[in-house]
């Protein structure tokens, strides 16, 4: 064995167990609702499932929310919680619903390193859906965009 094996090998075993760890932690979360893959595919649409359990994307410009301008609250598509609110929603020209923050206690994150990529990834804090990504190019107040799948959210109007 040379040292370059030894050296390969042991990076082997370090990138597998920090991948095994990363998903035992993800598999650990608590959320208050707790569903079997069963209820929650009986729940929710095909697309709605790939996006809020299985952290898939919708197609940029696919969702009509892109252009609500309406007031109301964003909720989660998965357990109809309050999540973002239109008064933070603003227009990043993504093609993705985008808010500058998150209703207080609403949404939970954790490091996303899929697609050879490192992001913030942003959960429903109740039923841990997957809501979308968190990046630092968004407006003030916060400089933060929370680029939102609108398949993961359901727009309640304010009353008038």
């Amino acid at each position: 064995m040379t040292r370059r094996d030894l050296l390969l090998g042991t990076a082997s075993c370090f990138a597998g167990m920090a991948w095994t760890l990363e998903a035992v932690a993800a598999s650990n979360d608590a959320f208050e609702i707790v569903r079997t893959e069963a209820e929650w595919r009986r729940l929710l649409t095909p697309v709605q499932y790939a996006v809020l359990r299985e952290k898939e994307t919708e197609q940029a410009g696919s969702s009509r929310l892109v252009r609500e301008k309406r007031r109301g609250t964003f909720h989660c598509a998965g357990c109809d919680l309050p999540v973002y609110s239109s008064r933070a929603k603003f227009d990043s020209g993504t093609g993705w619903p985008s808010f500058w923050a998150a209703l207080e206690g609403a949404v939970g994150t954790r490091e996303d390193n899929s697609l050879f990529m490192r992001r913030t990834e942003v959960h429903c804090r109740r039923c841990g859906g997957h809501l979308g990504h968190i990046f630092d190019d968004g407006p003030p107040p916060t400089g933060l965009r929370h680029c939102i799948n609108g398949i993961a959210l359901k727009f309640v109007r304010s009353p008038v």
